[in-house]
């Protein structure tokens, strides 16, 4: 039998009454307050009780999610909500935008008196959603963002991160004086290694505006500004991308992880390119998998120098030969 909170005006602010008025308190509360029995939450009504005792602490909760309901016989899609919110936008995507095709609902083409007044209402649109400087800028740099992104392949989540540390950047007042390109360039190369998807600045600088020494610098100083803590590279991190690019067989890749991981039990990591042992890891695991590699591809296609390739897979095998012997 389920009971209730009963609140009774003579009788004062009980606990039961501060209880209910306290709602994000209750949400923390894994036991039943009264039997410390196991707390349900039944999503369909919208309520939180106890399994044991029955003890309502919260009923009528709100519902974030999107309305299911359809009014529209003919439609399948029930959905009436707009895109979620998203840092990738300068107005987090609550504005409005009209639409480049010059089709009515039904579409047809519309008349050129209409789309006169369609391009002309384009424009206004577009002014009045970015209303100042800041809002200016934090366009500019978004779009730049996700276009570099969508060059390199990173996924949505990482995109995300890079919108937000531009917003801290621009809240903490970082940007004037410095280059809007180095700035979202560094807050997306932070952002991928913060995500274990890391590119090489190399790889950066190719999709940038902007050449490797500026975005360094853009690095350093938003790291310091914004007391990031990133570790150090994986070089494991890189084998995906890398193994991807060379097109090797899934037998390499395993040897290669198996060659990393032997060098880090050596402490052969340490001090050196992240990105040069996984190229060296790859291009060596090849040599014994009979993969056809050259350094000269290698080099090509992960953006490391052929020397350093060269220079770093023998150690890499003799790490590995070493720990098998073990």
């Amino acid at each position: 039998m389920t009971r209730t909170i009963v609140d009774t005006a003579e009788e004062g602010p009980t606990r039961n009454q501060t209880r209910e008025t306290a709602p994000s308190l209750e949400r923390q509360r894994s036991t039943c307050p009264e039997c410390t029995g196991r707390i349900r939450h039944d999503e369909e009504h919208g309520e939180r009780s106890c399994t044991d005792c029955g003890l309502v602490l919260e009923a009528n909760e709100i519902d974030y999610g999107p309305e299911w309901r359809n009014f529209d016989d003919s439609a399948d899609d029930r959905r009436r909500v707009g895109a979620p919110t998203t840092s990738l936008k300068h107005d987090k995507g609550l504005s409005t935008t009209i639409g480049w095709q010059d089709r009515d609902a039904y579409g047809n083409a519309i008349s050129a008196r209409k789309r006169t007044r369609l391009q002309r209402l384009r424009t206004w649109n577009e002014r009045f959603t970015s209303k100042n400087a800041k809002e200016r800028n934090l366009k500019q740099a978004l779009g730049e963002i996700e276009r570099m992104a969508s060059a390199m392949g990173l996924p949505e989540p990482c995109r995300e991160t890079a919108g937000m540390l531009y917003r801290r950047a621009v809240d903490d007042g970082l940007l004037p004086g410095r280059s809007i390109e180095a700035m979202t360039t560094a807050c997306l190369y932070a952002a991928a290694r913060q995500h274990s998807t890391p590119r090489t600045l190399v790889a950066f600088a190719t999709v940038s505006r902007v050449e490797k020494l500026p975005i360094q610098r853009a690095y350093r100083y938003l790291s310091s500004e914004l007391g990031l803590e990133i570790e150090p590279a994986d070089p494991i991190h890189y084998l995906p991308q890398y193994a991807s690019e060379l097109e090797v067989s899934d037998d390499t890749e395993h040897l290669a992880r198996e060659v990393l991981d032997a060098a880090k039990a050596d402490d052969l990591h340490s001090g050196r390119s992240p990105a040069g042992l996984a190229a060296a890891a790859i291009y060596g695991a090849a040599q014994l998998t009979s993969d056809r590699l050259t350094q000269e591809m290698v080099g090509e296609r992960t953006g490391v120098s052929s020397v350093t390739v060269r220079n770093r897979y023998r150690e890499l095998l003799a790490a590995y030969e070493a720990d098998r012997d073990r």
